[in-house]
């Protein structure tokens, strides 16, 4: 029997007994620390990160979500229904206004391309002066005229016996001033050379400033009947068609 027990201590290597004592330990510490990793996993984050990746890793489970998901979406699909409905309701209506914007149009009448034709040119008086008129009547009429015609009207006081009357007449009866004259004005002729007082009244209404007056005088008065020129003060142009031409274009607007 003492046999076996030396036979069994040759085969142990010396000092055998203690080591095995030793290592018990470090084994038992392995195999916790293979079990904590097997539970936590592999940490990527710093150290000191370990409170924010657990709770990181407690949001991100995936049940919690799933039961937020399943409890949410029976309240979240009315408003999506609601929404749908009035986008749908709202749809016909904003279709409609086309047309009635389209009705509204097409019961529009179209408006006339063609322009209004222009006034035909006014009549020039011939030369001389009529005594017998009624002056008063004439310039009347001229300035209703020219009112709605869009012109000036054209005062010519003077006399048959005058020259510069009769030359002035001349141009006036000239292709180029008489267009002038029917384009631009009315021109109303008044006789103050006989014994007329209605007709010096009417001088003396238009040229004001009264004195003696060189024949013929011209005055140029708005459809309102506002004086804008008056050769008395002024003095006559020249009458040629040249210098009445340009006492014309002058005065015309």
């Amino acid at each position: 029997m003492l046999r076996p027990v030396r036979a069994d201590r040759r085969t142990q290597p010396p000092g055998a007994g203690a080591p095995r004592g030793i290592r018990l330990p470090l084994v038992a510490a392995a195999v916790v620390a293979a079990g904590l990793t097997a539970a936590c996993g592999p940490s990527t984050e710093p150290v000191g990160s370990a409170a924010p990746s657990s709770a990181s890793a407690a949001s991100a489970s995936p049940e919690p979500s799933a039961t937020g998901s399943a409890t949410a979406s029976p309240e979240a699909s009315p408003t999506v229904t609601a929404s749908a409905s009035a986008s749908a309701s709202a749809t016909p209506r904003s279709a409609s206004s086309p047309a009635r914007a389209g009705s509204a149009a097409a019961g529009t009448p179209a408006k006339s391309s063609r322009t209004p034709a222009a006034a035909q040119p006014a009549a020039v008086p011939g030369p001389g002066y009529d005594s017998s008129a009624d002056a008063q009547k004439l310039i009347d009429a001229a300035l209703r005229t020219a009112k709605s015609e869009g012109r000036m009207v054209l005062l010519d006081f003077g006399a048959n016996w005058c020259g510069n009357c009769k030359a002035a007449d001349k141009v006036f009866g000239q292709p180029q001033t008489a267009a002038l004259l029917g384009k631009s004005y009315q021109l109303v002729k008044i006789d103050i050379g006989g014994n007329s007082s209605a007709n010096s009244a009417l001088l003396r209404k238009y040229s004001p400033s009264g004195g003696t007056y060189t024949m013929p005088v011209l005055v140029v008065v708005t459809p309102s009947g506002t004086v804008r020129t008056d050769t008395h003060v002024t003095g006559n142009p020249s009458l040629t068609a040249e210098g009445i031409n340009s006492f014309l274009r002058q005065w015309a607007s």
